[in-house]
């Protein structure tokens, strides 16, 4: 099955990278590019991808945002993003959002290649350190459980435990 990506990202040479990287993988085609989240969710309604590849920190509308949108109107577009913050409040803003996946911007081709397929395919698919991070404020103390439930409907406790 080939998976149809829209990559969104504000720098034109990441993103324009990221097209041409995404180009030259098997069972990969690339629908659409967006400069920002206003864009990106343009595209989703004009061109139903199957994934975007969603870059946070862009103008006119950052990619929480966008990605909010996107998975209430489409919700059979998936959402991976690619950043460079890796910190609690990104990733967990990304993920009430809607986001399946989360990769930093040093990852290699494979890896994103990998979670682009695996995010298509209904599952959610994270860069080790952010799976880490997740896994310590799942096991970790009431503070960090507090970063998990604070906006995102029921809470940890409420979910788990």
């Amino acid at each position: 099955m080939t998976v149809r990506v829209l990559v969104a990202d504000d720098q034109t040479v990441v993103r324009e990278g990221l097209v041409l990287l995404l180009g030259l993988l098997p069972d990969t085609e690339v629908v659409g590019a967006a400069g920002d989240g206003e864009e990106a969710v343009r595209l989703v309604a004009e061109l139903a991808p199957d994934v975007v590849l969603m870059d946070l920190r862009m103008p006119r509308m950052d990619g929480v945002a966008a990605t909010r949108i996107i998975r209430r109107e489409h919700p059979r577009t998936e959402v991976v993003v690619l950043s460079t913050y890796s910190d609690d409040e990104s990733v967990f803003a990304a993920l009430r959002a809607g986001a399946r996946g989360y990769l930093t911007k040093d990852t290699d081709a494979e890896s994103l290649a990998r979670a682009i397929s695996v995010v298509a395919d209904g599952e959610a698919h994270f860069a080790p350190p952010v799976q880490r991070r997740l896994a310590e404020t799942v096991a970790g103390g009431p503070g960090d459980r507090e970063v998990l439930s604070s906006g995102a409907g029921p809470g940890i406790e409420e979910r788990w435990g």
